[in-house]
């Protein structure tokens, strides 16, 4: 199942996307991965907040009915309760940008925090802030907690899990705050990197989340983004460090994740920094995780 969120004559709602009954949901293939598009509705759900459809403790529709195109969709999710992400979490990307291969034996996952300011719906604006010219992107898949858990095994990990989405933790590479300051010292480097992760808009996260029973291995979901239609990261997360069930488990070891927290879990290579090419206004990036749907944003 596919839910939304969406706003429809001033009101933000909540609803399931399902494929019209003559034409059913169309699949198309760009560069090798599955996107979605079709002649889709949106069903409403009933009254409620999306945590509840997460969690089964309602699940009715109401009966209405629009054209997906008659609708704005919004984040799956608006302000979740944490928003975790994981840094350095593919060996290919930390390699391209200078770092030695990790050894995961003597690693834990490295989670950061990202603001709910920092999340936008899929084809809105992602402004460029006054803080920073060199702005970057990372194409992740992103996993939705559906229920509460803490010191979850690896191995019952996964069953926590509600459903997954398509995102782009996207990111200020330097930070400019008009006055000179040590950078050379490592505390500062290491605060300034997490502040180019927390700015307006840098959290894109849709279309809709897609529930579990969807994705039966979410090591196995191929990620594509382009900036400008130019292919700029390809990859799988099969390549990941530590796998969905292996950062769950580590965050709950540390706070209780409960229904509606989202966890982003890292890049793989292709970054704009290697490069030294930042988005400017005007780019348009377009992620695709596997069969998650595709998710576009233009930069201004």
């Amino acid at each position: 199942m596919r839910l939304v969120t969406y706003r429809r004559d001033g009101a933000v709602r909540h609803g399931r996307l399902t494929g019209s009954a003559d034409s059913g949901p169309q699949a198309s293939r760009r560069d090798g991965v599955e996107t979605l598009s079709g002649h889709d509705l949106v069903v409403e759900l009933g009254d409620g907040d999306l945590e509840g459809y997460l969690t089964g403790r309602t699940g009715q529709t109401d009966g209405a009915e629009f054209a997906l195109g008659d609708v704005e969709l919004l984040a799956p999710l608006l302000r979740p309760g944490k928003l975790l992400a994981a840094a350095a979490n593919y060996q290919d990307h930390v390699t391209e940008t200078g770092g030695e291969p990790l050894d995961k034996s003597t690693l834990s996952p490295r989670l950061f925090l990202k603001p709910p300011t920092s999340i936008v719906g899929p084809d809105a604006n992602v402004p460029l802030p006054a803080v920073s010219s060199e702005v970057d992107w990372e194409a992740e898949l992103a996993v939705v907690i559906g229920r509460r858990v803490r010191d979850v095994s690896e191995a019952d990990a996964l069953d926590a899990v509600a459903g997954y989405m398509t995102s782009n933790d996207i990111s200020a590479r330097s930070v400019d705050y008009g006055y000179p300051r040590d950078t050379e010292d490592k505390a500062v480097w290491f605060f300034d990197w997490l502040a180019g992760k927390w700015l307006d808009g840098f959290a894109p996260l849709g279309p809709w989340l897609v529930t579990a029973d969807e994705v039966p291995d979410p090591q196995a979901l191929s990620i594509h983004l382009d900036v400008n239609g130019v292919t700029k990261q390809s990859g799988s997360t099969k390549d990941m460090i530590f796998s969905v069930a292996e950062l769950i488990a580590h965050a709950s070891r540390l706070m209780t994740l409960e229904p509606g927290d989202v966890i982003l879990t890292g890049t793989p290579s292709g970054v704009g920094a290697v490069t030294g090419e930042f988005l400017t206004a005007g780019d348009v990036m377009t992620v695709v995780v596997g069969p998650l749907g595709q998710l576009r944003n233009t930069v201004g």
